[in-house]
């Protein structure tokens, strides 16, 4: 018996260090707008598909509520101050922690979208504090300042970024020359490395990574290039200008060996990766895709997202970046789940559900009434529920097809 015991406690302790930990953030599983989910309606009443519930009072913000399995969190402003809101699946508050000022001056309130690990949450304050949070009540676990501790340079909007984990690193952006970008340990916050990168201010996007056989690398905005850097030394490995404009929100795309940026200043451009990461050849740009920050997603060799001046959804062909289709439904942010794109336009507020497959076409449409000021966050599906956050409101609705 005492054989046995020892036995059944190595297996638990080998499947706990082997099981791989589920990470919920920005922009679904892979940071790319797919929610994986199936069995979601084709189809909408007029009306909308079932309110679930609704929350007022999380006060000002346009950052993305993000869901795990028996949580919701979602960063938010009140009394000029951040606050980390969690809830229950059924939209009752738990537990609302204080951690920083916020923003205050033009558009204000949250801005990023928390990320969540295990027992662990990880939050940015538009005035630059990071925080680690645990997950269970709202206690702090660690927590470090931007600019406070890395002399870091502020946006004209405030900080952005929707924090990158990887094993047991998490990643920033302060914008300081010396150290421009940094990688901590998650669970501790202590320094395991920083780079250079372009020694530029940081730009409005949330970092993507690249899980490459060789090495892993994260691919990210500065002001004014994107570029990319070895994820386990912050080695600055290739670099892109991109000068005309300094707002540039959307987190980069990675498909089957090529990257997919777009900003408002230069549009879509696609690059190929070298297998090791260390090379990129321009293959193709145009300017039909060049919103700021409404996202693009991939699917079947087509590239979504909006204009920024036209105001549509538009289509253009992943291989040959040729403009192939639009659909009137204003500017606004594209993600896609069970074959159907799901697009919040920014005027008006409208969600909209299109089947991209012959050509766009737009089946089912409703109006977001609650909440206030700007329809900017991005929309988050999960377990058939479509989270849609507006302003001090976060509504949750039914979208899974329960015939």
């Amino acid at each position: 018996m005492r054989n046995f015991a020892i036995l059944l406690l190595t297996v638990l302790l080998i499947h706990s260090c082997t099981k791989k930990s589920e990470i919920n953030q920005w922009r679904g599983e892979n940071r790319d707008g797919i929610y994986h989910e199936t069995n979601l309606l084709k189809e909408w009443p007029e009306s909308g598909p079932e309110l679930l519930w609704d929350y007022e009072g999380i006060g000002n913000g346009y950052g993305a509520p993000t869901i795990t399995n028996d949580k919701i969190f979602v960063n938010s402003e009140l009394d000029s101050l951040s606050h980390l809101f969690a809830f229950d699946l059924k939209g009752n508050l738990l537990w609302k922690s204080e951690y920083d000022s916020s923003w205050v001056v033009n558009f204000p309130g949250s801005r990023s979208t928390p990320t969540v690990i295990d027992d662990l949450v990880y939050v940015c304050s538009p005035m630059g504090e990071i925080v680690c949070f645990n997950v269970s009540d709202g206690s702090k676990v660690w927590s470090t300042n931007m600019i406070k501790d890395f002399a870091g340079v502020n946006t004209r909007f405030g900080f952005a970024q929707s924090l990158l984990v990887e094993g047991e690193k998490v990643y920033f952006a302060p914008g300081n020359k010396e150290k421009n970008v940094v990688a901590l340990n998650r669970f501790s916050g202590e320094e395991i490395w920083t780079s250079k990168a372009k020694e530029e201010k940081p730009a409005f996007c949330s970092p993507l990574l690249i899980n490459l056989p060789t090495r892993n690398v994260l691919v990210t905005f500065s002001e004014f290039h994107l570029f990319g850097l070895d994820s386990e030394t912050g080695e600055l490995l290739w670099a892109l200008e991109d000068s005309i404009a300094d707002i540039k929100g959307n987190t980069p795309l990675y498909v089957d060996g090529y990257i997919y940026a777009t900003s408002y200043g230069n549009g879509t451009v696609k690059l190929k990766l070298s297998e090791d990461g260390s090379e990129i050849t321009e293959i193709w740009r145009n300017n039909a895709i060049n919103n700021i920050q409404g996202g693009v997603i991939t699917v079947a060799n087509k590239l979504y997202g909006s204009g920024q001046q036209k105001l549509q959804l538009r289509a253009v062909d992943a291989n040959s970046g040729e403009f192939i289709d639009s659909l009137d439904v204003k500017r606004g942010v594209t993600i896609f789940a069970d074959s159907m794109i799901y697009y919040y336009a920014e005027q008006g507020g409208f969600m909209n559900l299109i089947k991209p497959e012959p050509k766009l076409e737009l089946i089912s449409s409703f109006r977001i009434e609650k909440g206030t000021n700007e329809h900017f966050a991005h929309p988050a599906i999960k377990n058939g529920v479509l989270y849609v956050r507006h302003g001090n409101t976060l509504l949750a609705y039914n979208i899974k097809n329960n015939e």
